[in-house]
């Protein structure tokens, strides 16, 4: 019975039904008292005189069974007057369309006590990986890039001196808990060939909040509250920063856009200026979090800027949360072409410091011969799982189906959530 579902453990609702079933025997102790029980005698004088009419006898078991009945009705009705009051008032707030309000509120307060996971990253890969994670805690805090610098999000950079806001409001669309149209409309891209050509709707709301509210951390609260986003979204830094590669051969590319389209092997990634100062909120999410979690991503262009940032790495040794890079499935070309699990978390370390990364979870699921060949053609191969060297780092690893491969081979957010919660539970040192 859908009504039961108030009395569920975690809807704090049991305690506040108890008093005020406490409060409605007070009132009719009260209102007996002030009739000096002659209303309680007369409803029992009259149950009395009908039970030894029908029976010829008197019979204490009716008169309990009597009193039992009438106590189950009056807390039926209490339960349907008071879910019937809330919801009057409620309603009023919630998004039409929103569902059953007892499943609102008994999936808010489950999410509520799901675990602190603090996730960093950027690009398309994180956003996956929220759009699974919002379903298993609503504490959650994405802590996003800011070093992008092409398409969108380098226009309004360039226009506005702000920090780009592609990754940003991709990682607020994940996390909503609201109405398709309104992620649709977050996610439009104008077409043709004004000066908002190639502009997302999103990117230009969060300028425009920005500049409203002087201040991009609350622009993206404020942004949060429109999309009633599960969790927050956290810039590293507000500052205006750019991401330059150091090749193997000393050559040194400037800009993030750039990197991927530089051939040879990537030797380190730095950010100028070198001294970015990091956003506070997003320190104090990585030092009081339950789990970190690295990734998915672009490993020099989407994970290392935020590593980069003052303060962000030394949190992240320090913490003693359980942290979890989630590693690539396939090479990227310009970035990791030829690398292997074990170089991914290499570079891992090189930028950031040993303590970085307890665990990793890579793919085990059998990539098809027909992709394969697609990728192939274009000099992406799948990422080889070296499981000795990866342990000789002093990092463990689980190895699950993570992917899903219908046209394209991609990170599926429910495996991935599945087997993140996993680990977090199954691993996390208390």
């Amino acid at each position: 019975m859908h009504l039961l579902k108030w009395l569920y453990p975690g809807m704090k609702f049991k305690r506040w039904m108890l008093l005020f079933s406490i409060g409605v025997m007070l009132l009719s102790l009260g209102v007996a008292l002030i009739f000096n029980y002659k209303v309680i005698d007369f409803i029992e004088e009259e149950l009395f005189r009908f039970i030894y009419l029908w029976q010829g006898s008197y019979n204490y078991t009716f008169t309990t069974l009597a009193g039992v009945a009438v106590f189950a009705l009056g807390i039926v009705l209490m339960l349907i007057a008071t879910r019937y009051i809330i919801r009057s008032v409620i309603m009023v707030l919630l998004p039409e369309g929103s569902g059953r309000l007892v499943d609102l509120i008994y999936e808010k307060r489950r999410l509520g006590k799901g675990p602190s996971i603090v996730v960093v990253g950027g690009g398309h890969g994180l956003s996956v990986l929220l759009r699974g994670i919002k379903r298993a805690t609503s504490n959650v805090s994405a802590v996003v890039t800011v070093a992008d610098d092409g398409g969108s999000s380098g226009r309004l950079r360039e226009d506005f001196g702000m920090i780009p806001p592609g990754d940003l409001r991709n990682c607020l669309v994940a996390l909503a808990d609201t109405e398709p149209l309104m992620e649709k409309l977050f996610q439009y891209r104008f077409k043709g060939e004004s000066e908002l050509a190639g502009h997302s709707f999103g990117n230009l709301f969060i300028a425009a909040m920005a500049e409203v509210t002087g201040d991009v951390e609350r622009a993206l609260r404020e942004s949060s509250k429109v999309l009633a986003v599960r969790g927050e979204v956290l810039p590293a830094s507000k500052e205006y920063v750019r991401l330059d590669a150091i090749m193997a051969d000393g050559t040194v590319v400037e800009g993030e856009s750039h990197i991927p389209e530089v051939p040879g092997r990537i030797r380190r990634v730095r950010l100028y200026p070198q001294d970015v100062k990091p956003v506070p909120s997003a320190l104090e999410a990585i030092r009081t979090a339950d789990a970190i979690i690295l990734g998915p991503g672009s490993l020099y262009t989407s994970i290392m800027p935020n590593l980069l940032v003052n303060g962000v790495a030394e949190e992240l040794r320090k913490s003693r949360a359980l942290k979890i890079y989630i590693c690539n499935v396939m090479t990227q070309p310009g970035e990791t072409d030829g690398y292997t699990a074990a170089m991914h978390a290499e570079a891992i370390i090189k930028h950031s410091g040993r303590g970085a990364i307890d665990f990793m979870l890579v793919n085990n699921a059998p990539i098809s011969d027909e992709l394969r060949e697609k990728y192939a053609a274009e000099g992406i191969a799948p990422v080889v799982v070296d499981e000795a060297k990866i342990n000789a780092l002093g990092i463990g690893f689980v190895a699950a189906d993570i992917i899903n491969q219908s046209d394209a081979v991609r990170h599926d957010p429910d495996k991935l959530s599945r087997n993140i919660m996993r680990m977090i539970y199954d691993l996390r040192v208390s």
